[in-house]
């Protein structure tokens, strides 16, 4: 529920921010411009959402798969499908060489979840189930599209940035401070809205962790699966991360941050065996975790939680 109300609370915010920037523009120049930004704003936001799929298609080299090669796979999505209330996914493989798992599609019904390779190696059985539900998750609640719409918002202040910056600078001296001051402030409103939109990807990762734990899996086998990820991202090569840098938000895991993360896990795997168990999990619970000031401004950044703070929110799902 309090996960819900934050994203409740960031649309409201978002578009109240929206509001006040179309206001603002809309008194200095008139609505007719304020109506062109929002016409483009959303035709490229369409375009992108038609597009998207098939963008993912082709950077992360998917391959769909049928059931006959890879009878298991397939029939773990097909019962997380079940249970979850939604229609089976497209079920498809990447050769992409870092360890992950992502959902992409348009709807419920045009939805695909993809694992690479890679992850087929790392993770048991329920650790992979475990993750596919957290994917199926996003699926169910309709991330993609919320995720498409917040990010609207920051495209339209780019675009009045652009405009009323380039004008006031080469126009007349009339209104040169006025269209400036306009870009300006929408240039400070653009930065803001992104940070808002990659906080509630963050929210919507919180939330997948969830919907997979109420999926039927265990917290410590989603525990267990994102530390690894963690492990599997920081030893990927370097041009595998570049290749999926504008797809990361789609992972799992931020992949990007894998290298830095690893320092902060080892204080949850006691034992040291590189799995993360119902014993480590509950302890952690009343745990304090330390988490460094450039780890915490790190996170402000990313369209992921901070691991540490993830692993801990499922220690509080048993």
């Amino acid at each position: 529920m309090w996960l819900q109300l934050r994203l409740y609370l960031l649309l409201g915010a978002m578009f109240a921010i929206l509001f006040g920037i179309i206001t603002l523009v809309g008194g200095l120049t008139g609505t007719g411009t304020t109506y062109m930004y929002l016409i483009i704003a959303c035709l490229f936001t369409l375009l992108q959402y038609l597009a998207g799929p098939k963008m993912v298609e082709l950077s992360m080299r998917v391959k769909y798969v049928s059931e006959s090669e890879y009878p298991e796979l397939h029939a773990m999505v097909e019962d997380l499908a079940m249970k979850a209330g939604i229609p089976k996914p497209k079920v498809a493989i990447s050769s992409v060489q870092i360890p992950n798992a992502f959902a992409f599609g348009r709807s419920k019904r045009s939805a695909r979840v993809c694992v690479t390779e890679g992850i087929l190696r790392l993770l048991s059985r329920d650790e992979l189930r475990a993750v596919l539900g957290h994917e199926l998750s996003h699926i169910k609640h309709r991330d993609v599209t919320i995720i498409t719409i917040l990010s609207v918002i920051p495209m339209i202040c780019y675009y009045i940035y652009i405009s009323f910056m380039w004008g006031g600078m080469l126009g007349g001296r009339e209104r040169r401070g006025d269209m400036m001051m306009i870009g300006i402030v929408a240039l400070l409103v653009y930065l803001i809205t992104n940070l808002l939109v990659m906080y509630g990807s963050r929210i919507r990762e919180y939330y997948a962790d969830q919907g997979s734990i109420e999926l039927g899996n265990e917290p410590h086998h989603l525990a267990t699966a994102l530390y690894k990820l963690v492990y599997g991202s920081a030893r990927a090569p370097k041009e595998a991360l570049k290749q999926a840098e504008g797809f990361k938000a789609f992972f799992a895991n931020d992949p990007s941050r894998a290298r830095y993360e690893i320092n902060e896990l080892r204080q949850i795997d006691v034992d040291m065996s590189g799995t993360i168990d119902m014993n480590e999990l509950r302890v952690l619970s009343d745990m304090n975790v330390k988490i460094g000031t450039s780890d915490k401004l790190m996170e402000l950044m990313s369209t992921h939680p901070n691991m540490v703070k993830r692993i801990k929110h499922l220690s509080s799902l048993y």
